[in-house]
């Protein structure tokens, strides 16, 4: 029976990784793999988890199971962070659960929207390419439409048309901050209309925030998020500690429900746990686990955010030496300086990126997208140069 399978085009970028690693040249460039990196080029383990580990393994007496829920405590003890520290259960109609990463916390959000009825899901694109594939795996329609022009701003009024047309059976994805893979997020005034719009459609948003704390700060990263909430009776929540905390090998995630009631809380959650149990079964609990004790130690928070300020600024400084750039040949890099996060698109032709690689030396996905943090002062001159030689 298994030769009734059809062989699946390879990943790209894992195949881009093999390219890079086998390219002798001591000047490549690597802005394909999408993890921060220091103006070293290396990412680290953050202090703050380090501390976190070493306390862990002389305080963890056991490792029996948890439950399909995981560590309820650093799904609890990221609340504020997420929600406001004001109300972080929006009085008691919020209920989370830890997942395998941010991807296993958009799995099973989808999933659960899928078995509460939900046929279409409406997603701004381009967009990170797995949701899409977890759609089409769970029988789900895409409805696209587009996310940004071409001049690097938002396009409201494709957002508007969508809304416009949705239906009782849909569901809206939003990227909370830091767009994977263009880096163009909505102003916080867009986010105003955009809560008033999902709430007169009556449909369900799922705001996948997977890049907290490195865009603007932990606060205004969150403010779409929160406006939404605010403004409709039911939401979920996909959230990544794989960048804000550098696990990206211990996929650390956590999966939000808002439902319109209280009541309605335990019914629902019953669902998602069903549904974690047929596919996992327990989230891995190493990662989260250190989470939970860097959120309760004052000290190792301070350090963690200020870790994470650090690895901000540096993606802003990098950003701002692209946008004093200008033009590179017929590419404006300016625009980049107003993005957020770790990637941007640099509008280069599948040609042009090919010529980047082969006669540059320069490894970055096939649309376009670069990791921000890819770039340091002692190979940016040499990026801004090859992208003006490219598209001259």
């Amino acid at each position: 029976m298994l030769t009734n399978l059809q062989q699946q085009p390879a990943d790209a970028l894992l195949a881009l990784i093999k390219l890079h690693n086998a390219d002798p040249r001591p000047d490549k460039i690597d802005l394909g793999v999408g993890v921060y990196r220091t103006g070293q080029g290396e990412t680290p383990v953050f202090g703050a988890i380090k501390a976190a580990e070493r306390k862990l393994v002389e305080e963890q007496d056991s490792k029996a199971y948890l439950g399909p829920e995981g560590d309820m405590g650093f799904v609890e003890a990221l609340m504020p962070y997420v929600f406001g520290k004001d109300s972080p259960d929006m009085g008691g109609r919020i209920e989370g659960m830890q997942a395998p990463g941010g991807t296993g916390s958009l799995r099973l959000a989808l999933a659960l929207a899928r078995r509460a009825n939900v046929k279409r899901i409406i997603v701004g694109v381009p967009s990170w390419p797995n949701h899409a594939q977890i759609c089409a795996d769970l029988g789900l329609e895409v409805v696209e439409f587009n996310h940004a022009r071409a001049d690097g701003t938002v396009d409201m009024d494709a957002l508007r048309a969508a809304l416009a047309g949705a239906g009782a059976e849909d569901a809206i994805l939003l990227h909370g901050c830091c767009h994977n893979p263009t880096g163009i997020d909505y102003s916080p005034g867009d986010w105003d209309e955009i809560a008033g719009l999902v709430s007169e459609a009556k449909i369900l948003p799922i705001i996948d925030l997977a890049y907290q704390g490195l865009g603007m700060g932990m606060d205004e990263d969150a403010y779409g998020l929160r406006r939404v909430l605010v403004a409709v009776p039911e939401a979920l929540v996909c959230y990544s500690c794989d960048k804000n905390f550098g696990l990206y090998r211990d996929r650390v995630g956590a999966f939000y429900v808002m439902a319109a009631e209280p009541a309605d809380l335990p019914r629902i959650m019953s669902n998602a746990h069903a549904l974690a149990r047929a596919n996992w079964s327990q989230p891995p609990d190493h990662g989260a686990a250190a989470v939970r004790l860097v959120l309760e130690d004052e000290t190792l928070t301070a350090q963690w955010l200020d870790e994470l300020d650090q690895m901000r600024e540096r993606m802003r400084q990098v950003r701002a030496r692209l946008a004093a750039a200008g033009k590179a040949g017929t590419v404006d890099l300016a625009p980049m300086g107003g993005q957020n996060g770790l990637f941007s698109i640099v509008p280069l032709s599948k040609e042009q990126v090919l010529e980047m690689r082969e006669k540059h030396g320069i490894y970055m996905a096939g649309s376009g997208r670069i990791n921000i943090a890819g770039l340091t002062a002692g190979n940016i001159d040499k990026f801004i140069a090859a992208v003006a030689a490219v598209a001259a």
